[in-house]
């Protein structure tokens, strides 16, 4: 594939590297298999700006990324390698769903601005990986239920249309099950937010 893949980067050499650093942070039992090579290739050309394997794959640097595929698969994983990978300047947090839904029971409303507009009182919104989107449930504060994470996701929708402000996602959904959980609405703009870069079904779980 890399012969296809007219680039200035030497793709192998990069893969090498986050396998190290994927030793250096997870111990020596970790190893990225040549199953991934197809996905980690699309990963690697966005997180490097390299816009003509970019193109060549249809993926548009404006957007940012969803990552889907069966549990286990290594979507998590990746995208903390790839952070090591990005320039400072496109730097992103990666925060779990479940933890913003724990955060919604405890401080309610102001969660949902945190994480689409910045922390309270400021005007600092930056990227964000949203991990794991659908381990998160509606949620209840004072008694009132709320898709946090649909509401979150149509401010970041807002985001990006007014500033450009990356979102990312991990999830094992499918875009029907995103349709079921989150409303068509959030399904239509996540088409316009992010790169859909898919796990094959078959993918292994790599945590047995």
């Amino acid at each position: 594939m890399q012969n296809e893949i007219k680039s200035h980067y030497s793709y192998p050499e990069v893969i090498n590297w986050l396998e190290a650093k994927g030793i250096n942070l997870y111990g020596n039992h970790f190893k990225i298999v040549e199953a991934d090579y197809p996905i980690l290739y699309k990963l690697i050309a966005y997180f490097l700006n390299d816009e003509p394997t970019c193109f060549q794959h249809n993926m548009d640097l404006n957007k940012g990324i969803l990552l889907t595929g069966p549990i286990g698969c290594g979507k998590t994983t990746l995208m903390h390698l790839m952070k090591h990978l990005t320039a400072t300047e496109h730097k992103f947090n990666i925060k779990p769903c479940r933890d913003i839904g724990f955060e919604f029971i405890q401080d309610g409303y102001q969660i949902i601005h945190k994480y689409s507009k910045g922390k309270l009182y400021e005007s600092n919104p930056r990227a964000i990986c949203f991990d794991d989107l659908g381990t998160e449930s509606n949620l209840k504060y004072f008694g009132n239920e709320c898709n946090v994470m649909a509401e979150i996701l149509l401010s970041r929708y807002d985001l990006y249309i007014a500033k450009n402000i990356k979102t990312h996602i991990t999830t094992n959904l499918s875009a029907s099950e995103i349709e079921t959980q989150y409303g068509n609405r959030v399904r239509s703009r996540l088409r316009e937010l992010c790169n859909l870069i898919a796990f094959d079904h078959s993918a292994t779980d790599k945590r047995k």
